[in-house]
């Protein structure tokens, strides 16, 4: 469970880790330890969340679409 509160954004993988911004971005997530893996499997969306309480910056690597993330919080006031 994510916080909206939290909710920096939602990536279709395939498509943002074209720029080597975003690919720089993730390698340094995973370098500091702020990655979190979801899948054994192709990964096809990354989620990035910060928590200003504790200063807590994660990014997690899911199987699921951008659509079906969306389709899965439909209601949910996001």
């Amino acid at each position: 469970m994510i916080r909206s509160r939290d909710l920096i954004g939602i990536f279709n993988i395939e498509n943002t880790t074209v720029s080597a911004d975003t690919r720089g971005f993730l390698k340094k997530s995973a370098e500091r330890g702020c990655e979190v893996s979801c899948t054994d499997d192709l990964p096809r969306s990354f989620t990035v969340t910060f928590n200003t309480e504790n200063l807590d910056e994660k990014v997690y690597i899911g199987r699921l679409s951008v659509s079906a993330i969306e389709k899965r919080t439909e209601g949910m006031g996001f």
